[in-house]
């Protein structure tokens, strides 16, 4: 069983983005960000329902079905659910439709009180306040030997590394710049150390770089203090 973490990035480190407005809560730079994810054959098919074969097959895809495989429970943010912008709405069941492509359970982290969500293809969603180590017991029993995915957005997968709870995480750095939003490695100096990094890029000009944490590295205890200075 793996902590896994998978995001994309710009070239300048902001993993989500800050042009979103309520009528156009995505916003064109989120689909800047992951445009190559998303041509690709796999979030075709998994996310937005197309079985026609349509979309890329390339090494973005090879990242894009990895993202999937054996998953066994998800750890995500108010605002990747859309807490943020529909705040206390009983009506409100996520971005993804009545079939989320999660297919496993999934704790949101939040301090809004709500009930379990029970969603097609066996997708729960459960809303709960608790440390990123309380998150990661509970998704660790549901998963039930998978893996837990730290789902996002970049302020909680930052959370989970300072933690020292991520055995794995990969970033597909897409060549953009977006000059705001949510960046990743604020406080995360240092963090390379920890884990064996390789690099690999793809037709699209996207670059996926995973961190794998290193055999002899057991996970530490809390190794980055919330100032960003190691200790």
């Amino acid at each position: 069983m793996k902590v896994r973490a998978d995001l994309n990035i710009s070239l300048d480190g902001f993993a989500s983005t800050a042009d979103g407005t309520p009528e156009d809560p995505f916003g064109k730079d989120w689909f800047r960000l992951v445009e190559a994810y998303a041509a690709t054959r796999t979030m075709q098919e998994r996310v937005f329902g197309d079985t026609s074969g349509a979309g890329t097959t390339g090494i973005d895809d090879k990242y894009a079905a990895a993202y999937f495989e054996r998953i066994g429970a998800e750890i995500m943010g108010a605002g990747m659910f859309g807490l943020h912008l529909h705040p206390n709405d009983p009506e409100w069941r996520g971005w993804w439709g009545e079939n989320p492509p999660f297919h496993a359970p999934v704790f949101v982290l939040t301090h809004e009180q709500r009930p379990e969500l029970v969603m097609d293809g066996g997708t729960t969603f459960r809303f709960l306040s608790a440390t990123p180590e309380e998150a990661l017991a509970l998704a660790t029993e549901a998963a039930n030997g998978q893996d837990v995915r730290i789902g996002g957005g970049p302020t909680v997968v930052r959370d989970f590394l300072r933690a020292g709870l991520v055995d794995e995480l990969h970033v597909a750095v897409a060549p953009i710049l977006l000059g705001d939003g949510g960046r990743l490695w604020d406080g995360l100096r240092g963090l390379e150390s920890a884990y064996d990094v390789t690099s690999e890029v793809a037709e699209s000009g996207t670059v996926h770089v995973t961190f794998t944490r290193k055999a002899n590295e057991a996970p530490p205890t809390s190794p980055w203090r919330p100032d960003g200075d190691t200790l």
